[in-house]
């Protein structure tokens, strides 16, 4: 409907429907924009999907983009690798700038696209509530948060949170992160290389020192669905518990987002010998040393980008934030086992709400799965008693999932400096 309105979105486009609302970290976005939404109070169950509003897909070679006026992993986009009618469609969400040889050049604004995206989408809606009909989901909330529109739909007894994202799509890889195909990776053998670079895209967020009316960040969103399916399931629980544990503790001021931890889980794999990420009773030692990397990061400001290396997702950070988050994260890190139930009685809360709700007769629903797969909704205690016992055994000391580099020919976890 969106796509009748002024026929901007491509007429046959192809959209990418994430598990996992933006705030759980399924794409690299700031998050300071974004209204704070509760799962039980506000919603249910929550998805991100990515939305194609320019689609670049006829090319085999690598994609350069124009980097020139942009940090690591961002770019501006000028409409002249399109044709006349994709700039006369989309001239109005585009900045202009005029050269000395007086030719005009269009770049495509994710600030003016993400406003032509909400309000498109809200005469959309109107017109959808305007003419009621069956089995058509009832609309909640729309709201923008910055180059994202959230919306909850009401759909029969559930609360569905979508955060819509306008987005460029391409086919292909792009330049900047050809030297990331050279390197050996976890996921080697197990999907093929077409697979995992069959497209990327830009979406509406700008670097820290960036002009947000003209830059666009890289997202690897779609290559990591498919490395997802390569990661085991116990370290995929420690991801969920860590990711549940810090979510709220480093919210502010912001610093650490869910894609963080994300990309150090992404770069384990890489580092682990593969028979022990398979370890099916290891995800006590994975969650320990995903809060070692995770502070290891932090102290020393540098988290690169999985994708892009040279691209330090975390330089912009200064010492006081870095300080006051190293200090909550120890403070974690003493006693993981109690932060992890504190984690899991909020979560069992909002579901207690969310059936209370229920029967009430408000239109909410049961308890619904986590994104990134996984269910930590319903968790019993084994994983926190798992820990207690780790940090009881070796008090005072540094459990991590980093290798010995001295020796990878077998798997270790690290207690201070020894390796076992």
């Amino acid at each position: 409907m969106v796509q009748k309105l002024d026929q901007k979105l491509p007429v046959a486009n192809e959209y990418l429907l994430l598990s996992g609302g933006v705030r759980e970290g399924v794409v690299d976005l700031d998050l300071d924009e974004l209204n704070v939404y509760a799962r039980g109070t506000d919603y249910d169950m929550d998805f991100t999907l990515l939305v194609p509003a320019l689609k670049l897909h006829d090319r085999n070679q690598p994609v350069t983009l124009d980097m020139r006026h942009s940090a690591l992993c961002h770019s501006w986009l000028s409409l002249r690798l399109f044709d006349e009618g994709t700039i006369s469609k989309w001239k109005d969400c585009c900045t202009i700038v005029d050269h000395i040889n007086g030719a005009t050049n269009y770049f495509f604004s994710p600030t003016k696209v993400a406003d032509w995206f909400y309000d498109s989408i809200s005469i959309v809606l109107s017109e959808i509530q305007k003419k009621p009909q069956r089995g058509m989901p009832k609309v909640e909330k729309v709201e923008k948060n910055g180059t994202i529109i959230s919306i909850i739909l009401g759909v029969g007894s559930s609360r569905m949170l979508y955060d819509i994202v306008p987005v460029v799509s391409f086919k292909g890889w792009p330049a900047v992160a050809q030297s990331w195909l050279m390197e050996n990776h976890f996921w080697d053998g197990k999907i093929t290389e077409e697979e995992v670079i069959s497209g990327f895209y830009l979406v509406p967020a700008c670097s820290y020192k960036g002009k947000k009316d003209n830059e666009w960040r890289l997202s690897f969103a779609r290559s990591e669905v498919q490395l997802k399916k390569c990661i085991s399931s116990s370290l995929m629980q420690a991801y969920q518990a860590c990711k549940a544990i810090i979510i709220k503790l480093l919210s502010r001021p912001k610093a650490i987002s869910p894609y963080h931890l994300r990309s150090m889980m992404l770069w384990a794999c890489d580092r682990l010998p593969a028979n022990y990420l398979a370890q099916e009773d290891y995800a006590a030692h994975f969650l320990l040393g995903l809060i070692d990397d995770l502070q290891h990061c932090l102290v020393n400001k540098m988290c690169p980008n999985y994708f892009i290396p040279q691209c330090n997702m975390l330089e912009h950070l200064s010492e006081e934030t870095v300080m006051l988050h190293a200090r909550k994260l120890s403070s974690v890190r003493s006693d993981p086992a109690e932060h992890l139930r504190t984690a899991i009685e909020h979560v069992k809360a909002a579901n207690r709400l969310t059936l209370e709700l229920q029967r009430r007769g408000s239109t909410t629903t049961i308890p619904s799965p986590q994104s990134d797969g996984g269910d930590p909704n319903q968790p019993d205690d084994r994983l926190a008693k798992k820990l207690q016992q780790l940090v009881t055994e070796n008090p005072g000391k540094s459990i991590s999932v980093f290798i010995n580099p001295d020796d990878v020919t077998r798997p270790h976890f690290r207690i201070d400096d020894k390796f076992f």
